[in-house]
């Protein structure tokens, strides 16, 4: 039997030793992270500590995401070591654990007596309660706590260049997610996060607001949302349900401003949330001002990529009838096709479900921080029915539409508000073999060189590089947070 202990010592740790061989090697295996462990001892007795944190993308070594992990210890024989001692769920600091078997369960680091319903209905109560005054500061979410990116985080960035004196609170799924410089992370359901979200004067979100919320007086909402809309949103979603129509119209009410990236997303978003009376404000996203003013040379250098090799970025969206991502292409398969090396972009739905997809060629980049940094690095988008073909339209670089699932989704699953065939600014495609010929085309970009153009003229006008100034100019200027 392999001996276990979970150790905070010099940060979180899990230590596994035994007797005989040292093995010839341990590992965690995650669906996102992978740690090895260092492996110490000669004779009779052997000891593997496994870090508990990672670094990915060149940034700092972090807490590991939730999850469950494989604990993979190789004999020197190669046969797997299986019987590991438990131990029971451990609070580390930056995380908590328990082992059972050959699985190391990683969890939030929220004590147990918070994370049952009867401590979370308590830290409700107090935070619809509380009193006192609002601080002078910004509690940020993105994609429910899931990473620190989009709009909420290109503001955050211009706030904290034109207004350093203001807080920021980053919500976040666990202390695996890198906030900004100068930000402070709070743990979804702790008591921290209650009480930054009911104290904060303006909450900065992308997506709908979860959990209770109660709006204190003087407490301002600023719905930045995440895309432009081609799939039918909300209240055009198709098949009438009373209890999806009473969701939206309570979501929308939360709201105090919406965010709109171009006049025809602002339309289709204020009906489809009946956001009727309330301003929106059309201004570029935010999130785009890097693809007019800064280049990929760096995300290249941090995913390993050569200066001069092709890159292309395989991002499709999401479907309501599965949890993963969609495999229509096979990125190994796709890299050898066209030269090229595949970045694989999951839709933040699918950051927690499945796993990493590897290849020759092939970097899985779904739980990369920041999309914006990987649209500058690619040399051409590969994409389905997802908003990410109005931002990369920025850019000016080739896009394509493998579409497969047309028929299913326009029909079935959500229906669009535009033909999407008529009016793309790239070639769409049925499958990979088409993919693979339209990537050869030398003069495929020149054919759809006049509706790319019209594409660009009604979805980014406003995308000019300064966005995130003119929304941070307004919140100043609405008085939402003080210099």
């Amino acid at each position: 039997m392999i001996r276990a202990r979970l150790i905070a010592d010099d940060g979180a740790a899990l230590e596994l030793s035994g007797t005989g061989a040292r093995p010839a090697g341990a590992e965690l295996v995650g669906p996102r992270a992978r740690v090895a462990a260092k492996l110490t001892g000669r004779g009779a007795t052997w000891r593997a500590v496994f870090a508990l944190r990672a670094a990915r993308w060149g940034g700092p070594e972090l807490p590991l995401p939730t999850g469950s992990y494989d604990v993979v210890v190789t004999g020197a024989d190669g046969e797997r070591l299986e019987a590991v001692a438990a131990v029971p769920l451990t609070m580390l600091g930056t995380l908590r654990a328990e082992l059972a078997g050959t699985v190391l369960q990683v969890g939030p680091p929220v004590n147990p007596a918070y994370d049952s319903g009867d401590g979370q209905a308590a830290l409700e109560r107090r935070y619809a309660t509380r009193s006192g005054d609002l601080e002078n500061a910004v509690f940020f979410e993105s994609f429910y706590g899931r990473n620190a990116s989009c709009n909420p985080l290109a503001i955050d960035r211009e706030l904290a260049r034109v207004a350093p004196g203001v807080t920021r609170y980053w919500s976040v799924v666990d202390l695996s997610v890198a906030v900004p410089d100068g930000a402070i992370a709070v743990v979804e359901g702790s008591p921290q996060w209650w009480r930054a979200r009911g104290a904060s004067r303006l909450l900065v979100v992308n997506d709908w607001l979860r959990r209770r919320f109660e709006r204190r007086p003087g407490q301002v909402v600023l719905q930045t949302w995440h895309g432009t809309p081609l799939k039918r949103l909300a209240l055009h979603r198709p098949g009438f349900d009373p209890r999806r129509t009473v969701a939206v119209v309570r979501e929308a009410r939360r709201w105090n401003v919406l965010l709109a990236q171009n006049p025809y997303g602002g339309r289709i978003m204020k009906k489809a949330y009946a956001f009727l009376s309330r301003p929106i404000w059309v201004e570029g996203y935010p999130r785009n001002d890097v693809l007019v003013t800064g280049d990929g040379a760096a995300t290249r250098a941090e995913l390993g990529i050569g200066p001069g090799e092709r890159v292309l970025l395989y991002a499709p969206t999401w479907r309501e009838d599965r949890e993963q991502m969609v495999d229509f292409v096979d990125p190994g398969a796709l890299a050898a096709a066209s030269d090229a090396v595949v970045l694989v972009r999951g839709h933040s739905r699918t950051l927690l479900p499945g796993r990493d997809a590897s290849g020759p060629r092939v970097i899985d980049v779904t739980a990369f921080p920041d999309t914006a940094r990987l649209l500058l690095a690619a040399d051409a988008l590969i994409t389905d029915y997802s908003s990410i073909m109005f931002d990369f339209s920025v850019t000016g670089k080739p896009m394509y539409f493998l579409v497969p699932d047309l028929d299913h989704y326009r029909g079935e699953l959500r229906g669009f508000y535009f033909d999407l065939a008529a009016h793309a600014p790239g070639p769409v495609v049925r499958s990979t073999d088409e993919l693979v010929a339209a990537l050869a085309d030398d003069e495929g970009p020149q054919r759809h060189a006049a509706a790319y153009a019209t594409w660009r003229e009604r979805f980014n006008p406003r995308d000019d590089g300064h966005a995130a100034e003119r929304v941070v100019a307004r919140i100043l200027d609405q008085g939402y947070v003080a210099r």
